[in-house]
């Protein structure tokens, strides 16, 4: 059983570790494009801000108790946060307070993502410890019955060179002087086939 082993190219293996600061970077590079062009001290846009963040964090809460989808609550908590961060970014007029919210964000987002990280390890190494137990007792069995097999073939072998030589042996005794097949009947031995035609006929 012979399976394609497939290296994945670094880029593809570093991807998932680095997405939660690609994350709230460009959270971060955006909220500050948004600043540049008329957010910055806009008591408005904040306060939209403020209602997204508030009504994605009650959309976690309701599906919290709702679904009790982890993966759902958690997608929505991060996006509130997400819009709360941005509209900070956004609001305020100075680098610091974004850059500690920032900082702030990645390092909650990759506490989050451990955790799930530590899940999919744990069920990606069990997986593969199953998997691993199933071909080796798949190869077991292949084991076993080939060489029940190959026994099998042994014994038909055996035995058909064992039924040539004694037919060749009761052919080169039945071809001796003074062989007498009724000897053999008297014996109590089998009667040969070629002496059973005779007498029937």
């Amino acid at each position: 059983m012979n399976e394609q082993t497939v290296a994945r190219h670094w880029v593809a293996a570093a991807l998932p570790k680095a997405a939660p600061a690609i994350a709230t970077t460009t959270v971060l590079a955006l909220a500050r494009i948004w600043n540049a062009n008329g957010a910055e001290h806009s008591v408005g846009n904040a306060l939209l801000m403020a209602v997204l963040s508030a009504g994605a964090a009650a959309a976690g809460v309701v599906a919290g108790t709702a679904t009790g989808d982890s993966v759902l609550v958690g997608t929505a908590f991060a996006a509130s946060g997400a819009l709360a961060f941005a509209g900070v970014a956004g609001y305020s007029d100075g680098l610091p307070l974004p850059l500690l919210l920032w900082s702030l964000a990645t390092a909650g987002a990759y506490t989050l993502a451990a955790r799930y990280w530590r899940h999919d390890r744990r069920e990606t190494v069990a997986y593969e410890r199953q998997a691993n137990e199933r071909r080796e007792e798949y190869a077991h069995i292949e084991r076993v019955e080939t060489l029940r097999a190959t026994t099998q073939v042994e014994v038909v072998r055996v035995g058909a060179a064992y039924a040539e030589q004694l037919a060749q042996a009761l052919v080169a005794r039945a071809a001796l002087p003074g062989f007498d097949p009724t000897a053999l009947e008297r014996a109590g031995l089998p009667e040969l086939a070629a002496n059973r035609g005779e007498t029937e006929s």
